[in-house]
């Protein structure tokens, strides 16, 4: 064996020497140990206590001197048989069964004397809870409170009574001793939740002048939202109150802030939150309640620039430090950085410093704020506010989270709003083309309440009837503020690039569905979609293929028959109805007549050829006897007749010559209008 093999080997031993030290564990004697084992059951977290303590035996300690020289000899021997590789084996052999003789040397203990050790330490375990402030009330309160929470078999409502009742002869007096222990804390929120509303008063007055305390521990915070859910009106204002002044503190609190969210975003009314929110304006609103009250942040920093100067700065340290500790997503911080937004954008030019460092604060942190109406309005407002490499990175955080945000209510509009005031298209397709209207995500964005409204406004702007008056006031809101700064392309240049760009994708993803397109288009929102993909103008070689495969599923099959899609989807007759009149007729709801639409372009496929096509290959019989094939062959008729069309007459013939059959289906309403109209 070599010098340098030596001396690993022997760095080793001194390593495993070390190890061998004897290390006696005392038995931990600490209240909050205690405190910290499972409420669920304390025989088990008591073992666990037992298993820790006794894993480790007493060990009888080596000469560290003596161990020292008998390494350094080794090592002297070792070097003079350097050359010697069957005397260096021999030596490993002999090392080997030194370890194996010092392990058997060491002494063992009994079951016997560690099941001794374990009961003494059980009953050590027990005297000092006991010895705890109410710890003979809190054993009997958790024998109660084991029969109470028990869900197998639930217990009657007056056996449940009766222990609740038990509990709180035990606890009522020393409530205030159980509510900040975790086990004890626990039986509190359940004897809540089984009370009725006059003990919950009682217990909520019991602990008033300790809120802020339960809020700021780690098992009283969730009694303290136990008592804002079940808690009277009275109850939940006193907790408010109580609060008040405190808000701003314990937003930078790490278990205070999830119960100042609880109360702005559950359990406070509309002037409660104002009042939350004043707080964060400064002391003078936290000192003073009523200071305020009628006002928004706006009217305040218009009275004073001192004010202005105090309530920004107060808003924006309040909001840096807690996104600097991870709590971005909370609404009541966005309810502040709506305020604080609001102060920015009422005089954009003077604040523009502010501006990009609020920018530069929040835009990896986007996505955090899009999934609530104040963080949403945020964030569509530095968008817009953004200049264009700041966007960039902006969408650069969004672009994992693009199914999600899409599909989330005021998400959408983030979305939404990046199409409308970013300049660099090409950017929003790479990020969001494939991510959103690929052949595997498509299909669920496009029959998704919320989710629709993307895909749509790039086929159709801000229609009204996708998008209600208080969302379009949003979003043209947002337009005209990029517009004023920092947005310079012409809006219908940027949606004709959006669409360039899009458009055949939505086209290859509904076709990828191969024999699922009949399905697919038999959802309302799908069937709605791809009327407005194919009636959509521009030059796109797919739309023929999506249009047959549409006249297909909906003509083909005897349409008398309830499974037919028609039938079976009522939408769909309105889906064939809308590309059978195209762009160039329209319903007139003052007239009530289809009337031709001048100065409009026809979409290839739609419309009169449309109407042709099916014409000649329906049997206008089974169609006239199914209702919402009736409707169609209404839709038909008057197209074919204000284009003057050959097949108009044919179809009139045909009808006329089932008038008295239709006479006797006085249930056919499709078919009453279309006799009355022929």
């Amino acid at each position: 064996m070599g010098i340098k093999a030596a001396k690993r080997k022997l760095e080793t031993g001194k390593a495993t020497q070390k190890s061998k030290k004897a290390k006696v564990v005392e038995p931990v004697e600490s209240s909050e140990a205690s405190e910290a084992s499972s409420s669920e059951d304390i025989s088990d977290s008591s073992e666990d206590e037992l298993d820790q303590i006794n894993t480790s035996g007493v060990q009888p300690e080596d000469d560290d001197e003596e161990s020292e020289a008998d390494e350094l000899d080794e090592l002297d021997k070792m070097s003079e048989d350097d050359n010697d590789d069957e005397k260096d084996a021999e030596d490993d052999d002999e090392d080997d069964e030194d370890e194996e003789q010092q392990n058997d040397d060491k002494p063992k203990v009994s079951p016997e004397e560690r099941a001794k050790a374990r009961k003494e330490q059980k009953e050590e375990l027990k005297k000092r809870k006991l010895q705890r402030k109410a710890g003979t009330e809190v054993q009997q309160i958790k024998k109660l409170w084991e029969k109470l929470r028990c869900t197998k078999p639930v217990p009657s409502k007056e056996e449940r009574d009766k222990l609740a009742n038990e509990i709180w002869t035990l606890s009522q007096d020393v409530i205030l001793d159980l509510v900040l222990k975790h086990d004890a804390s626990r039986v509190v929120q359940t004897l809540v939740k089984y009370s009725p509303q006059e003990r919950r008063d009682k217990i909520v007055t019991a602990l008033k002048g300790h809120f802020y305390d339960l809020a700021t521990s780690a098992y009283g915070k969730y009694l303290l939202v136990k008592l804002l859910h079940y808690g009277s009106k009275n109850a939940k204002q006193m907790v408010i109150n109580e609060l008040h002044g405190k808000l701003r503190k314990l937003m930078r609190h790490r278990e205070g802030a999830y119960v100042v969210e609880d109360l702005f975003v559950l359990y406070s009314t509309q002037a409660q939150r104002k009042q939350m929110m004043r707080e964060f304006w400064g002391s003078e609103y936290a000192v003073f309640k009523e200071s305020g009250q009628d006002q928004t942040v706006v009217d305040v920093i218009h009275s004073s620039s001192e004010k202005k100067h105090l309530i920004m700065t107060n808003l924006y340290g309040t909001i840096s430090a807690s996104v600097n500790k991870g709590s971005t997503g909370f609404q009541i911080l966005h309810a502040a950085m709506k305020e604080y937004v609001a102060c920015l954008v009422d005089d954009v030019e003077a604040n523009n410093s502010q501006i990009r460092e609020f920018v530069e604060l929040l835009q990896e942190q986007v996505a955090e704020l899009i999934h609530t109406p104040e963080g949403s309005d945020v964030a569509c407002t530095l968008i817009a506010l953004a200049t264009a490499k700041e966007r960039r990175n902006i969408v650069k955080h969004l672009k994992s989270h693009a199914a999600d945000m899409v599909k989330n209510e005021h998400g959408n509009l983030v979305l939404i709003t990046l199409y409308m005031v970013t300049d660099d298209t090409v950017m929003l397709t790479k990020a969001f083309g494939e991510e959103l209207y690929g052949p595997e995500v498509l299909p669920g964005v496009v029959v998704d309440k919320w989710g629709r409204r993307a895909p749509l406004y790039i086929l159709r702007g801000l229609d009204k009837r996708y998008f209600n008056p208080r969302v379009q006031a949003l979003l043209k809101g947002y337009e005209t503020l990029a517009y004023a700064h920092t947005t310079k392309k012409p809006q219908d240049k940027r949606q004709a690039e959006l669409r360039e760009a899009m458009v055949p994708m939505f086209y290859s993803s509904i076709l990828a569905l191969g024999d699922d397109f009949s399905s697919f288009f038999s959802e309302n929102l799908a069937a709605q979609f791809i009327t407005e993909l194919i009636l959509t103008p521009g030059d796109y070689p797919q739309r023929q293929e999506l249009l047959d495969k549409v006249v297909e599923v909906s003509t083909s099959g005897d349409v008398r028959e309830d499974h037919h899609l028609l039938n079976h989807a009522v939408f769909v007759s309105r889906a064939l109805k809308s590309l059978i009149q195209g762009t160039q007729y329209k319903f007139n709801h003052e007239s009530k007549k289809v009337e031709k639409v001048d100065g409009v372009d026809a979409i290839p496929g739609t419309g009169v050829d449309l109407a042709e096509r099916i014409a000649k290959d329906i049997d206008v019989a089974q169609w006239v006897a199914a209702n919402q094939g009736a409707f169609t062959v209404v839709a038909l008729y008057e197209v074919l007749s204000l284009a003057k069309s050959s097949e108009a007459k044919k179809l009139q013939k045909q009808v006329k010559k089932l008038a008295k059959t239709i006479k006797e289906d006085t249930d056919n309403k499709g078919a009453q209008l279309l006799l009355e109209i022929v």
